[in-house]
């Protein structure tokens, strides 16, 4: 059996990862800071519940310590939790707006992976798949094929750009645990006002895909749904 933690999955792709990974037969960890959204989502879905704010450093040891006493093991960590910080331009951009998006989407995958690398290191084939977006890539934002190209949102996108490099160096610098980041495409959350026209679940294969397809794949990989993506 393998067992999967997510984080902020009470919600969007979050949830909805934890929904389709239940229904492929794993024992899933229902990360959420809201206590009571995120008992909801884990009843309605068949997950554990384990509370954990990312940015806050006890709540995520206290996760880990939680996640050892009752299962011993995580296999596969899902880093989902982010925000897109507050609207505006560069003109309007303060560096505490920047902390607040940094604080959540790079130094909570940071906090989170540290915390739980002893336990995915007890497993057989650990995972670590990390949620970033396609408002990271250089290359992606500069095709003005693509609609991230008419994007401005200078926190948000120059985290997920820190996060899939963040991915590259886990790649490298932990040889044992298959490091991966993965870009949703424009799905509709409550991130972007359910703007986007992909479903939660099409937004999620990439994280299915990486979660579920078993030893002797790649690390510092960086895929969409339909598959791997140029780095850039």
């Amino acid at each position: 059996m393998t067992t999967t933690f997510i984080t902020g999955a009470n919600k969007g792709l979050g949830r909805e990862t934890a929904r389709r990974l239940v229904e492929a037969g794993h024992t899933v960890l229902l990360g959420a800071r809201d206590r009571e959204a995120g008992r909801r989502a884990a009843e309605e879905v068949g997950a554990r519940f384990v509370q954990i704010d990312v940015t806050d450093e006890a709540s995520v040891a206290a996760a880990a310590a939680d996640v050892e006493a009752h299962e011993g093991v995580v296999d596969v960590l899902v880093n989902n939790a982010g925000v897109a910080g507050s609207p505006g331009g560069p003109a309007d951009l303060t560096a505490d707006d920047v902390a607040a998006v940094f604080d959540v989407n790079l130094l909570g995958v940071v906090r989170t992976t540290r915390a739980f690398l002893p336990l995915l290191r007890r497993s057989d084939d650990p995972v670590v798949v990390n949620v970033a977006s396609g408002l990271g890539s250089t290359r992606i934002t500069h095709d003005p094929s693509r609609i991230e190209s008419t994007v401005v949102a200078p926190a948000y996108t120059a985290s997920k750009a820190a996060l899939i490099m963040l991915t590259t160096q886990y790649a490298k610098g932990l040889p044992d645990v298959r490091s991966n980041v993965v870009d949703p495409g424009y799905t509709a959350t409550d991130l972007n006002g359910h703007s986007g026209p992909q479903t939660v679940t099409e937004g999620t294969d990439a994280v299915v895909r990486l979660a579920t397809e078993g030893p002797g794949h790649g690390s510092g990989r960086f895929l969409d749904r339909h598959g791997e993506i140029a780095w850039g």
